[in-house]
C-alpha cells in the first residue's frame, strides 16, 4: 500500500489503535460513530465536548493536559474518552495542528502511553511495527 502523505499514514496508524484498543478494553468491535451532542462523559468536570470544543479554539495543549491531569486509569470510562480525544484531535489537518503546536505524532504518543497503562503496550507496538 502507497501513502502520499506521512500524515495519512499517521492517521491511518492512529484509527488502526483507536479500533484495537476499543475492541480489547470493550471486549467487542469497535465501529466510529459519532458522538452524541448530549454525550456525558466527564473529565475532570468537563465533558468531552467541552474538551474537543477548547481543541477546536486551538487551546488543544491545554485541553489534553485538563483530560490527563484527573484521568483514572482505572476507570475504563476514562480511557475510552481520552483515546476519543486524541483520535478527535488526529483528524485535525496538520496545518492546524502545527499552527497550535501539536502533530498527530503527538496524539499518536497519547493513545500510546493509553494503551501502555492497560497493559496493551507491547501489541499496540507491534501493531505500529508492523505497519511500518
Amino acid at each position: 500500500m502507497e501513502f502520499n502523505d506521512e500524515k495519512d499514514y499517521v492517521m491511518r496508524i492512529i484509527k488502526e489503535c483507536v479500533r484495537v484498543l476499543f475492541s480489547l478494553i470493550l471486549g467487542k468491535q469497535y465501529r466510529s460513530v459519532e458522538l452524541p451532542k448530549e454525550n456525558k462523559y466527564d473529565v475532570t468536570g468537563k465533558e468531552l465536548e467541552k474538551l474537543k470544543e477548547m481543541a477546536d479554539h486551538g487551546s488543544i495543549n491545554e485541553a489534553e493536559n485538563v483530560l490527563l491531569e484527573s484521568l483514572d486509569y482505572d476507570q475504563k470510562g476514562d480511557i475510552l474518552k481520552a483515546i476519543l480525544f486524541y483520535q478527535y484531535i488526529s483528524e485535525k489537518d496538520a496545518a492546524f495542528l502545527q499552527s497550535h503546536n501539536y502533530s498527530k505524532e503527538e496524539a499518536l504518543e497519547g493513545i500510546k502511553r493509553l494503551a501502555e497503562n492497560q497493559g496493551y503496550g507491547q501489541l499496540l507496538s507491534t501493531l505500529i511495527d508492523n505497519r511500518d
